[in-house]
């Protein structure tokens, strides 16, 4: 697996997925406004790792802000602008304001009682969001594995991998896991567009790793899971509101509605990182609307009319009863979602005082 992301001290290098599969790259981001660009731009995607990512920003803004001379409420000021910034690149994914927040948390209570060594503080809590996203993902793969049966056929949608987080990945944590336990005969990516990171990202990533996989275009996905015998898709998460509903990239809902038709298991992975606990439903999830170039122009050629109306709305919301499960690194959760989120919030919250 090929590293999504590589912390430096003073500088955060990012593989650059707009150029996967062709090229391999890496983005040197000396501060915190080229992070900003990166996951602007989707040079580095997915919930988990975007989050990550804004973590280290922030850090990258403290330590420019601290090189200024500035101290205490002042600091503050100009970081929270940092903080505003970040948070606005890509508001539809929760994992970004949340390590945004935990890494500003830090520095709040670090700047009030002066400490001294504030920078390595705040930079070793950014690694500590970095490190604990991989083991949360193996944990991820292990209770996901478990739902599988023997030689199963699975489908997943977009890219929930080690490429969207920090290693190992979410749904494809599941597939790896589920691989390696002799689990799986085959997966079914979908292309999807209009930014294809099935067929650029998780088609290659499985590739490299020997894992059987087949690449379908999105609108083959229905018929695809009645002729192939597919067993199980598991697909990953950007915001999970506190009833279950999910907010994933864009055609999720329609593989959801197909496997529920289909009486084929729907498996939703992510870390606890990607639920939203005062987002009482899926309604209230702010979607992000992108450029209607990505679909006017495939590849740097013009496809459609050039001045046509565009509807091009980057992500989608599944609602909870089309949910089989939400696989997290505490384990399964299932109906009722509202009592077992609210559970899982309160295990969080009991975690953090310890």
């Amino acid at each position: 697996m090929i590293k999504t992301m590589d912390w430096r001290g003073n500088v955060l290098v990012l593989l650059d997925q707009t150029k996967l599969p062709d090229i391999i790259d890496f983005i040197a981001c000396y501060d915190y406004r080229r992070v900003a660009q990166a996951i602007r731009s989707m040079e580095v995607r997915g919930a988990p790792a975007i989050g990550v990512a804004a973590a280290f920003a922030m850090v990258l803004g403290y330590k420019e802000i601290r090189m200024h001379g500035l101290s205490g409420t002042d600091v503050l000021k100009e970081l929270e602008v940092f903080k505003r910034e970040l948070i606005a690149t890509r508001p539809t994914a929760v994992n970004l304001a949340w390590a945004v927040n935990r890494i500003w948390d830090m520095a709040v209570k670090a700047n009030i009682n002066r400490t001294i060594d504030s920078v390595d503080i705040l930079e070793s809590a950014a690694v500590k969001i970095y490190d604990d996203n991989i083991s949360n993902n193996v944990k991820i793969g292990h209770f996901g594995s478990e739902l599988l049966s023997a030689n199963s056929t699975v489908l997943t949608h977009c890219n929930a991998g080690a490429l969207a987080t920090c290693g190992w990945g979410t749904a494809l944590g599941v597939v790896r896991q589920g691989y390696a336990d002799g689990k799986i005969k085959m997966v079914y990516a979908d292309e999807t567009r209009p930014l294809l990171q099935g067929a650029r990202l998780t088609a290659w990533e499985l590739e490299q790793d020997n894992i059987p996989v087949t690449l379908i275009t999105d609108n083959m996905a229905a018929w695809t899971m009645k002729t192939k015998k597919i067993k199980a898709v598991i697909v990953g998460a950007d915001r999970i509101a506190l009833n279950g509903d999910v907010a994933n990239k864009i055609g999720t809902y329609g593989v959801a509605l197909a496997a529920k038709a289909l009486n084929i298991p729907f498996y939703v992975a992510a870390p606890s990182t990607t639920f939203d606990f005062k987002m009482s439903t899926g309604i209230s999830i702010p979607i992000e609307e992108r450029n209607g170039d990505e679909v006017r122009i495939f590849r740097g050629k013009t496809t459609a009319p050039e001045n046509i109306q565009v509807f091009n709305p980057g992500f989608d919301i599944t609602p909870h009863d089309l949910i089989t499960g939400i696989i997290t690194e505490y384990g399964v959760l299932i109906e009722p979602y509202e009592d077992m989120i609210r559970q899982l919030a309160r295990k969080l919250r009991r975690n953090i005082n310890d």
